[in-house]
């Protein structure tokens, strides 16, 4: 019998408190609590997890790794690696990054947000990033995208030709929630992948968002999703993503070269 990697995972779906990243520590900890006690090894938080999505960066920007600093150490107190969302001072424009801590409290990824949300002004405050990050859970490979990545399908090919997982953390609005259904599922689906969607939930600076934080299998199906209010989504992922490309190879017939010359 084959035997495949697994692990437990968190999804935070988080009611952040707009721009008061003291308040949204603490309850990131009784998060990381409650996912320890039920025994999870990697919890993941939303885009801008102590913030919410603002533009406002003299408020959310650092020019240091408070915040980094900060999630090493609950990491490293509560024996879990964390996903989290913060901003860094770029001494002009600033970036959107996604970070991932080890038990350990070691780095293991550091994402920046390709794509600035123009519609928001973001590409006005921050600058996009230019290189995808890869990591190792339990022997699963995986990759991050931010929010508004979700609606550029390319990156994601790229990153499927290592990932079986994509984790996609976002503050992500109530009023297109259809599209991050629809495209999450595409995603899943177009590069047979695990998706893992994080996003936010309630009235957060004047926008309100429902979460719809979900587990998505390569085969396009929800395995697990909350909707509405604050809380936890718990999933265990089994990775057979090689089982499933070998039985259905899809990517096998990709004509990487023609797509290029087609440009």
């Amino acid at each position: 019998m084959q035997s495949f990697y697994r692990i437990r995972i968190a999804l935070a779906q988080t009611a952040i408190v707009w721009e008061e990243k003291e308040q949204n520590f603490k309850k990131a900890e009784e998060q990381i609590k409650d996912a320890v006690n039920r025994h999870t090894e990697a919890i993941f938080f939303p885009e801008m997890s102590f913030t919410g999505f603002s533009m406002n960066t003299d408020a959310t920007k650092e020019c240091g790794n408070e915040t980094v600093n900060r999630v090493k150490s609950l990491a490293v107190q509560y024996r879990m690696a964390v996903g989290f969302g913060w901003v860094r001072d770029c001494g002009g424009k600033c970036e959107n990054h996604y970070t991932i801590v080890d038990r350990t409290g070691n780095i293991i990824s550091d994402y920046v947000k390709i794509h600035p949300f123009s519609c928001s002004g973001e590409d006005l405050k921050f600058r996009g990033g230019s290189s995808l990050s890869y990591f190792s859970l339990n022997g699963i490979v995986c990759s991050t995208f931010i929010c508004y990545d979700l609606r550029f399908p390319e990156i994601f090919q790229a990153a499927s030709k290592k990932a079986h997982a994509i984790i996609v953390p976002a503050n992500w609005p109530a009023k297109r929630s259809g599209h991050w259904q629809t495209l999450l599922r595409a995603r899943a689906v177009e590069n047979q992948v695990y998706i893992l969607a994080v996003n936010c939930t309630g009235d957060i600076g004047g926008i309100h968002y429902t979460g719809d934080s979900c587990v998505i299998d390569p085969d396009g199906a929800v395995q697990s999703v909350l909707h509405g209010g604050e809380g936890i989504l718990y999933v265990e992922l089994t990775d057979d993503v090689e089982d499933i490309r070998r039985g259905f190879p899809v990517k096998y017939d990709r004509r990487e070269e023609l797509y290029k010359s087609l440009e």
